[in-house]
């Protein structure tokens, strides 16, 4: 490695920013929010999403909407449209357009904050070494010591973690409140769609509640929604949809437990339990939200940023 190289890597690694991982459901992008439009207001937020990143299908990707977005400019969110020379967006590709990003926001002088689900993709921006030959959240128990220890910037790591129990039982509300909010209209129209089987969506496919409808789909093609919506493919669709999406969070719980534990690197636990546990039952989130998630966050990134 060159001198320049070298100052160059040791330059980046002073720079703060701050990432939230956690499970699917588990409030990521809320308490970016929360902390960018409330406590530091000079922040932006990159999606760490590898679905989100598409555009289209904002409700069956569950895109935070743009009215809960409090004015904070997200990067990365539906901004990428596949194409024949370039049909998916890689670890790689947001190692690379992340680590742009993140220049342009820090030379704005703002703190970058990274939110999402996907920790192929935060561990491929934020790993010192990454090699994309490499997938290190192989279940080969060997494959721990090809993680990397070091990271290229100077992180701080909120967890936001909720029991499994309690976070399938959200899970599961929350693919009915999908639905209800018109995710099943917007997947007939992408189904309708001439195009919904070209490159152009090829990333959007890969999306919970696109394979699981696409039997449905085909099977009512031509027939009005309104008369099959009660039939067995679609409560099977449904059924499925909800397996999947709680099957996913145990994959993403199972690596964040990897970062921690055989990356090494310093994540801050904020246990977000009770805040869901209100969410299932119907009780007042929102004191217990702040409470024990917002209130804790803040004091650890205000920490960090005093460091």
């Amino acid at each position: 490695m060159t001198t320049n190289t070298t100052n160059a890597a040791g330059s980046r690694r002073n720079k703060k920013i701050v990432v939230i991982l956690g499970a699917t459901g588990s409030g990521k992008s809320k308490l970016s929010v929360d902390l960018a439009s409330k406590f530091f207001t000079s922040s932006e937020i990159i999606n760490s999403d590898k679905i989100q990143v598409y555009s289209g299908l904002d409700i069956t990707t569950n895109k935070i909407p743009l009215h809960e977005r409090e004015n904070v400019h997200h990067h990365l969110l539906g901004e990428f449209h596949p194409s024949d020379s370039h049909p998916e967006f890689t670890p790689s590709d947001f190692r690379s357009y992340g680590a742009a990003t993140i220049s342009k926001i820090l030379s704005r002088q703002k703190i970058p904050i990274i939110a999402g689900g996907s920790n192929s993709f935060i561990y491929a921006l934020l790993a010192e070494k990454f090699s994309p030959a490499i997938d290190v959240f192989s279940d080969s128990d060997s494959i721990n010591s090809v993680f990397s220890k070091q990271v290229r910037y100077n992180c701080c790591f909120l967890w936001v973690d909720v029991s499994l129990p309690v976070l399938n039982q959200y899970l599961v509300k929350r693919v009915d409140d999908m639905l209800d909010s018109g995710m099943f209209e917007e997947l007939a129209e992408f189904f309708n769609d001439p195009d919904s089987d070209s490159v152009s969506q090829s990333g959007l496919r890969k999306a919970i509640g696109v394979p699981e409808f696409e039997r449905y789909f085909k099977i009512f093609k031509n027939k009005a929604v309104a008369d099959v919506r009660n039939s067995v493919a679609y409560e099977e669709a449904v059924k499925a949809v909800k397996d999947n999406t709680c099957q996913l969070a145990k994959r993403q719980l199972e690596k964040i437990l990897r970062l921690r534990d055989a990356a090494g690197w310093d994540l801050k636990r904020i246990d977000a339990t009770a805040a869901f546990r209100a969410k299932v039952t119907g009780k007042r989130v929102a004191d217990i939200w702040e409470r024990q998630v917002v209130e804790p966050s803040v004091k650890i990134v205000k920490r960090f940023l005093m460091e």
